[in-house]
């Protein structure tokens, strides 16, 4: 009887990185076996988190694929919010792997939407998707990621691009209010700056110095002041929290338009990461397709495109597992 063929996969976060092992099932789909998540900044590099993640597992996989929160070239990755350096060969020759493939960590989750079921997809627009047309990721966390999905004429292939970091483009007067803001404290406004979760905080006291407030002890005390505000936000018990939700929720919108049309993703715009799932109810609400739309002459086009939010919690490590079999296979 043959060997279960068993691979690694990765989701690497700046904050928490998920580590797990798949094999294939009786029909053909994948199954997890053990999965492990370490807080990143407790690590000295990946290779010393790979080597606990093996020494507690006992796994004996050959394969590994991992998904990398900044950009990949010629298999090495400076990771952009970690002090950590990977290059795919020298974790192969370390830890005596076969094969170590490398992925920006949106490309990564891009590799998840072919093998989602439908109950893993919340529609908020249906649009008139083409089937063969381009599709898009966006994905908000501790930091922005997006991605595209290339019609090759066969199936839809995903690559990795560095949007996030591309410059914030307001809209409004209080948007234009907000960029100077963030400006005097970063130099260069990134709409990563804005839409992540250190970039809810940000509007939070934006908020509050441009109503003359100070922000309140709830907020200054908290452990993670973007957690603390969202509930808030959620429960409707304070004003300021809810305001600064709702320009949040219409500004990812309006960044996910922005890269709807650049990928011209007639075949689907999909949201992902850790805040859509935490933000649903507002994400349902209206605010955020009100913001997606508002592309003037292009409207009409971005009304036809369907707009998902995934509910799968983990996207990344899924699209990596089945990145690591191809590779097997190959």
């Amino acid at each position: 009887m043959a060997a279960v063929l068993e691979v690694l996969a990765g989701d690497v976060g700046a904050t928490t990185t998920r580590l797990a092992s798949y094999h294939r099932g009786p029909e053909g789909s994948l199954e997890e076996g053990v999965r492990r998540a370490y807080p990143s900044a407790e690590h000295s590099g990946l290779e010393a988190l790979l080597r606990r993640f093996l020494g507690e597992t006992g796994s004996r996989a050959r394969h590994l694929c991992l998904g990398l929160p900044g950009p990949v070239r010629d298999g090495r990755c400076r990771i952009t919010n970690l002090p950590w350096q990977v290059d795919a060969h020298e974790l192969e020759a370390t830890l005596g792997l076969d094969q170590v493939t490398l992925l920006n960590d949106l490309e990564a989750q891009a590799h998840a939407l072919a093998a989602l079921p439908p109950e893993a997809l919340l529609e908020l627009a249906p649009g008139a998707p083409e089937p063969r047309g381009n599709r898009a990721l966006i994905a908000a966390g501790t930091g922005l990621g997006e991605a595209g999905l290339a019609w090759d004429g066969a199936r839809h292939r995903p690559f990795a691009t560095e949007g996030g970091h591309a410059s914030f483009s307001p809209q409004s007067e209080l948007e234009v209010t907000l960029l100077g803001f963030l400006a005097r404290r970063h130099g260069h406004v990134s709409w990563e700056r804005v839409l992540s979760g250190p970039g809810l905080a940000e509007i939070f006291e934006f908020l509050c110095e441009h109503r003359g407030e100070v922000p309140a002890a709830w907020f200054l005390e908290a452990r993670d002041p973007a957690a603390a505000l969202t509930e808030r936000a959620l429960a409707g018990t304070h004003a300021r929290a809810s305001e600064a939700l709702e320009l949040f929720v219409r500004l990812y919108g309006a960044e996910a338009g922005n890269l709807a049309l650049k990928m011209l993703a007639t075949g689907g715009l999909y949201v992902a990461g850790g805040i859509a799932l935490k933000i649903l109810p507002r994400l349902s609400q209206g605010g955020f397709l009100e913001g997606f739309l508002d592309k003037g002459r292009m409207r009409e086009l971005l009304l036809t495109v369907p707009v998902r939010v995934v509910l799968h919690p983990l996207p990344g490590l899924l699209g990596a597992a089945r990145v690591a079999f191809e590779r097997a296979a190959g």
